[in-house]
């Protein structure tokens, strides 16, 4: 008997898949569109403490939007990913303290704002980015953490720091007069504290005496969001160290130099009457983890 050879085989092979009927290939039905309705559902998950510390509060009957004015737009905060500081109510026992950054040389900006409870927590919501130059922010960096316990009082005794009786805006007066400066190189700060019915701003340009006169309250809110993500420590290399600018306002004062309103400084927005504490809607307790099987 001969051997069968391998093309033999797979003549053979060819011949039998041949006669296996194919069963035809059958479209599946397309999916139905999502209903409108659903899209555009009002049940949103209420936000975190640590995303947006303040969320769920309204105006009370007898309550005031306290006025801010510190150069930052309601929409500007929103591209930030922040909720609007023109928004946030604060009660008795509470405050908010905002730190922005504004380097004169290139387009890297932070943010950093700080909340302190009545609850006893304290939140730190801390941005990096590019403000130029498209709508949104390039490359952007977010902090949302809770501060420790620690922390807090320090964060309370900033709201009666001397820096806020100074003029919104100043020149510097080395003893010579003073003379309205550029800012050229070096980083601007406004801060912002808000506490129960009133707001105070300070801007300060890049001279170190001028920073040097807000350092302890820079130092407080920026240590809050250092350490936390090496894309924001980038931007802000020194992190809460502030002790330069703190020993030049310090030599200032010794050589008899001081701060002057400057041409540009604004009285601060009006305060509005504060009223009895409303009760803060209660948050709901995290969803159980469900146990393994």
């Amino acid at each position: 008997m001969g051997v069968i050879g391998p093309a033999v085989i797979a003549g053979a092979l060819a011949l039998a898949a041949q006669a296996q009927p194919v069963a035809p290939v059958v479209p599946a039905a397309p999916a139905p569109p999502p209903d409108p309705a659903v899209w555009w559902s009002n049940e949103i998950p209420r936000p975190s403490s640590e995303v947006d510390p303040l969320a769920g509060r309204r105006l009370g009957r007898k309550e005031q939007p306290v006025p801010i004015d510190n150069g930052v737009d309601p929409l500007l905060y929103r591209l930030w990913g922040l909720q609007p500081l023109q928004t946030q109510l604060v009660r008795g026992g509470e405050l908010v303290l905002e730190a922005w950054a504004r380097p004169a040389r290139g387009v890297r900006q932070a943010v950093v704002r700080v909340t302190v409870r009545r609850d006893g927590r304290a939140f730190v919501q801390a941005r990096a980015g590019l403000g130029c130059c498209n709508p949104e922010i390039g490359r952007r960096v977010d902090i949302n953490a809770e501060l420790p316990d620690d922390r807090i009082a320090a964060l309370k005794a900033l709201a009666g720091d001397p820096a806020w009786g100074q003029p919104r805006s100043v020149i510097v007066d080395y003893g010579g007069g003073a003379v309205e400066g550029v800012c050229v190189d070096g980083v601007s700060w406004d801060v912002t504290l808000l506490v129960p019915g009133q707001a105070r701003h300070l801007r300060r340009a890049c001279d170190d005496a001028e920073v040097g006169s807000i350092a302890g309250v820079l130092s407080a809110v920026v240590s809050a969001a250092a350490g936390r993500d090496p894309l924001f420590d980038a931007v802000l290399p020194r992190g809460g160290d502030f002790s330069r600018q703190a020993r030049a306002y310090a030599d200032l004062k010794a050589q008899g130099g001081q701060l002057k309103a400057g041409t540009s400084s604004r009285p601060q927005p009006p305060a509005v009457p504060v009223a009895e504490d409303e009760p803060d809607p209660v948050e709901p307790p995290a969803p159980a983890t469900p146990e393994p099987r």
